[in-house]
């Protein structure tokens, strides 16, 4: 069957057409939840595809869709290597000179001070440091900032403990490029600070020895989308070539894993490649720490993949962070007593239970407040929000949901006295860092990247930040086209849901920012049995198609139960993901459900 034949388009879509970043034209028909905007492409040049790579024809159409139109560019990216993928380190600006003035503290045995951050990218990044250098006989020690009583950064306040605790040399990873109080104090009590960072630099850097951060406008390195945890392993990686080690040791792939899928940096080239060796190494040997993590979620597998670290295992990491102290992190991560790394693991288990309670709170109360109008999404296009008992360390995670089911800017606001501490989470088609940067004269700070950032703003600034945000946002998108919006990648049949399916769709992963997991579309299916409510909001049923029965869950869509159990014999869409189910040693190809569509008629 031909996708987007001229009597499907008939039939069932709109005929309103659109373009989603760099995706060929699509066209647009309008789901229970979402506006999916489907794919128009040469069928041709896809049969073509999947007989010369030997793929099966969802899988084809997945790479066309995503701009893989011969058999080079397919090849570099499914069988990506590491002389293609991975740079040199020596092109990172300012990395020289940094290991340079490390190996010199190393040998004159001077105190250094590791300076991380709290999230997962900061813990992994600071973990792999400390680690690689104690072996080196570093005298080395590590702070992570509390999010809730220190805010984000290197402080002066810290310097000036670090100072008094006799440190010579501060390093900081994930963070620095906006410290210029903390580099400035450094400078005047003769500390050398060493900044190590991956977020976008704005007006003049501090001043330090060596600043390390691929975005530098000077900078050669090609891959500018490192994670903080990738900054500092092609940092380790230069320093340990200069010392004669010539295999990095098989730890510091793990957490550069756990650091890069985290931070949701592109999952392509380099980072790609690093992921899949990473990944590899998990499978083969995972860690006492990682283990116990996979234990706490009852997820022991053959293997593993971005998905499972992503959702499963880095909220455990994060979890510290955000509600408590992340300190006992690092050490969680590079302990080699069994039985502390047992019991901070315990602690990262309840904490992240804990954070999940309180960030489904705050998310009802912002639900709710949309819903009575409080927040009346058809007059305002970005949802902003601010409460003193919401945690700072929280908000950032439930506007990312709010983002995703309402299809705009989201920024929430932790008050405290007069100031409000804020994370936002935006659309593709609004820059939120270059927003903020235009309103930076109502801003006590902020930093960040594209689609995310963090910022203080006094409490009284809020209403016309909100207004100046809204009027930036409605210069590039339309108030009517704020909706939540899912790309398909590719059609799909039943009978094509095989085991080949999916082993092919293994060839893609891993899956992450600018490599989603490929999103399919099921035409005209049926319903075949009563659906299933589960915990009163998953939806499980059976859909048929062409002489094919499949199972099918709905995960947090408990609206759709009342749509299949008035649905009857009338055919309808699905729009699902193809996922492994592995459970008490069977494995088996099932679909995750997203969003069902009823077909237009005439």
């Amino acid at each position: 069957m031909e996708l987007l034949s001229k009597s499907t388009l008939q039939q069932s879509v709109s005929h309103e057409c659109t373009s989603c970043g760099d995706l060929p034209r699509t066209t647009v028909i309008y789901g229970k939840k979402y506006r999916w905007l489907l794919p128009v492409v040469d069928m041709a040049v896809v049969r073509k595809l999947a007989v010369a790579h030997s793929v099966s024809m969802p899988v084809a159409h997945a790479l066309y869709q995503r701009g893989f139109e011969d058999t080079q560019a397919i090849n570099d990216f499914l069988f990506c290597t590491y002389e293609k993928a991975v740079g040199d380190p020596a092109q990172l600006a300012g990395a020289d000179a940094a290991t340079d003035r490390i190996l010199q503290a190393i040998t004159r045995k001077e105190k250094i001070l590791v300076f991380g951050d709290y999230d997962v990218d900061g813990i992994t990044a600071s973990a792999m440091l400390v680690a690689s250098l104690i072996p080196l006989g570093a005298n080395i020690n590590y702070v992570i900032p509390s999010r809730q009583k220190d805010g984000y950064g290197l402080s002066v306040d810290a310097v000036c403990k670090a100072h008094k605790n006799n440190y010579t040399l501060i390093i900081t990873v994930d963070n620095g490029i906006t410290a210029h109080d903390a580099a400035r104090k450094a400078f005047d009590l003769g500390m050398d600070l060493i900044i190590t960072d991956h977020h976008l630099p704005h007006g003049q850097l501090p001043p330090a020895v060596a600043i390390i951060n691929p975005n530098l406008p000077n900078c050669a390195y090609p891959n500018k989308d490192l994670a903080g945890v990738g900054v500092i392993f092609k940092v380790i990686c230069l320093l340990y070539k200069k010392v004669g080690i010539t295999t990095m040791p098989p730890k510091l792939y793990e957490l550069l894993t756990l650091g890069t899928v985290a931070d949701v940096v592109p999952l392509v080239g380099e980072n790609r490649y690093w992921v899949r060796h990473g990944l590899c190494e998990i499978t083969r040997n995972p860690s006492t720490a990682f283990t116990a993590l996979a234990l706490n979620v009852n997820m022991i597998k053959s293997s593993y993949n971005s998905l499972d670290i992503g959702f499963m295992i880095a909220p455990q990491i994060n979890a510290l962070g955000r509600m408590s102290n992340a300190r006992d992190a690092v050490k969680f991560l590079i302990s080699s007593d069994h039985n502390e790394v047992l019991r901070i693991g315990t602690v990262l288990k309840q904490m992240n239970e804990d954070r999940k309670k309180v960030e489904q709170e705050i998310f009802y109360e912002i639900e709710a407040a949309i819903s009575n109008k409080t927040i009346d999404l058809d007059k305002e296009p970005i949802i902003v929000a601010a409460h003193h008992d919401w945690p700072a360390g929280v908000i950032g995670l439930v506007a990312g949901k709010l983002m995703q089911n309402y299809g705009r800017p989201v920024f929430l606001f932790h008050i405290d006295r007069d100031i409000a501490k804020g994370s936002c989470r935006s659309i593709p088609e609004f820059n939120i860092f270059n927003a903020l940067s235009e309103c930076q004269d109502l801003l006590v700070s902020f930093g960040g990247h594209a689609c995310a950032a963090g910022l203080k703003v006094k409490l009284s600034a809020i209403p016309e930040l909100k207004a100046r945000l809204s009027a930036l946002l409605l210069n590039v998108v339309a108030h009517e086209n704020l909706v939540p919006k899912i790309a398909i990648d590719a059609q799909m049949q039943l009978p094509e849901l095989t085991s080949k399916c999916w082993h092919d769709l293994e060839q893609l992963e891993p899956f992450g920012n600018q490599n989603p997991q490929p999103l399919f579309w099921l035409q005209h299916v049926t319903l075949l049995k009563s659906p299933v409510l589960l915990k009163d909001k998953h939806v499980k049923c059976f859909i048929f198609a062409d002489g094919v029965i499949k199972p099918i869950i709905f995960f947090n869509r408990p609206d759709l139960f009342s749509f299949f159990m008035q649905v009857g014999d009338a055919p309808f869409h699905v729009a699902a993901y193809v996922v492994k189910n592995e459970w008490d040693g069977s494995v088996r190809i099932e679909l995750q459900g997203v969003d069902v569509a009823v077909p237009l008629k005439g």
